[in-house]
């Protein structure tokens, strides 16, 4: 299938796909020569706030007596956490701050909150996800290789269990990650040398953070260690199942097209903008939400130009907006709990065999 096959693309000629192509390169490049202190600022100040945060949880949950303290304090340390991955840490490891030149706050550098190593992930995600955002088989995003997402995937006994297993993944969604980026990192390598780098590179990590979560701190309140350790459990479940909420909306819900690999055969840069956007959907935010989210609320705009700054995404919105309106390709945005709702409803149906034809979110 080729970009050409689809039916709501159908009226673009080459020649509108060449130009739409230009528009949206003309975009990025504005808005990167548009790039200052401003946006440094505002970096270094999200991730300021963001430490502030996290070192006032972790004094409230050891210095408070009271459940509501315990309560307050973890659902501090979740936002911090929350705040951490997705605006600071998937961000960051985007390249989205490069520009700055900044050695602590890099792609290159960064190694984040939970139990995945930024660099793994970075060629599983930057290199791979981005690459074949949406192609079955081929991006690994896509049902994280253990549901089916859509209806044109021969189904298998084994995914009559897929809501479960979408509990468990988002549950675990730092495990998941971890493990996607490890399979990404051992692929790409060519050495017994190389491999065995990759799995120390992840086994380190994993200890570092279980450690620092679950032994360090607790041993830090001494005698009121459970309540550390259960705070730390607690906040890192949510900031969990957020980031695989928030992702999960980003690919899978009603008007996310699904693409076969006949759609890569001599695809042209073009055809490449032009499924970044039938592959990804948005979800209205205001400014709280679209923080908290990592700014993925416009994760249309996310696949458009991955390694913008996120801050200004809602801005750039606008203007994909119009582009997409005069080409007649607009894509629609909807509320983040419909997303999770149609999202969700696709992964119950497709842990049933049916058709192709009567499945949804099938290829287009």
């Amino acid at each position: 299938m080729a970009i050409a096959d689809i039916a709501e693309l159908a009226h673009l000629t080459p020649e509108d796909i060449e130009r739409l192509q230009t528009e949206f390169e003309d975009l990025q490049r504005g808005v990167g020569r548009s790039l200052g202190e401003a946006d440094a600022a505002y970096i270094r100040r999200t991730i300021a706030a963001q430490r502030a945060l996290e070192i006032a949880a972790r004094v409230l949950i050891a210095a408070s007596r009271s459940r509501r303290g315990w309560a307050l304090g973890t659902a501090s340390l979740a936002l911090a956490k929350v705040i951490e991955n997705m605006e600071i840490g998937h961000n960051v490891c985007h390249g989205q701050w490069d520009w700055m030149n900044d050695p602590e706050i890099h792609s290159t550098t960064w190694e984040w909150d939970m139990v995945a190593v930024s660099g793994h992930w970075r060629r599983a995600h930057n290199v791979n996800h981005h690459r074949f955002t949406n192609v079955v088989g081929v991006d690994d995003d896509l049902g994280y290789g253990v549901m089916r997402v859509t209806g044109d995937t021969r189904w298998r006994l084994v995914n009559l269990a897929q809501p479960v297993q979408a509990l468990v993944l988002a549950l675990l969604f730092e495990w998941g990650i971890a493990l996607q980026g490890y399979d990404a990192a051992i692929a790409a390598s060519s050495t017994k040398a190389q491999r065995n780098e990759v799995r120390g590179a992840l086994a380190r990590k994993m200890s570092r953070q279980c450690v620092k979560d679950y032994v360090a701190y607790p041993a830090l309140s001494g005698t009121r260690w459970r309540r550390t350790l259960t705070a730390n459990v607690t906040a890192n479940g949510i900031r969990n199942v957020w980031a695989y909420l928030v992702i999960t909306c980003g690919h899978i819900p009603d008007g996310a097209e699904k693409f076969d690999r006949s759609v890569l055969t001599e695809e042209t840069r073009g055809e490449w903008y032009l499924r970044q956007l039938l592959g990804s959907t948005d979800f209205r935010a205001g400014p709280v939400l679209a923080f908290l989210s990592g700014h993925l609320s416009h994760q249309i705009e996310h696949h458009l130009f991955p390694d913008l700054p996120s801050n200004h995404l809602a801005r750039v919105k606008r203007s994909v907006d119009d582009i997409c309106r005069r080409y007649g390709v607009l894509r629609p945005t909807d509320s983040l709990t419909h997303q999770v709702i149609s999202g969700h409803r696709a992964i119950v149906t497709l842990a049933l065999p049916r058709s192709a034809a009567a499945a949804p979110n099938s290829l287009g």
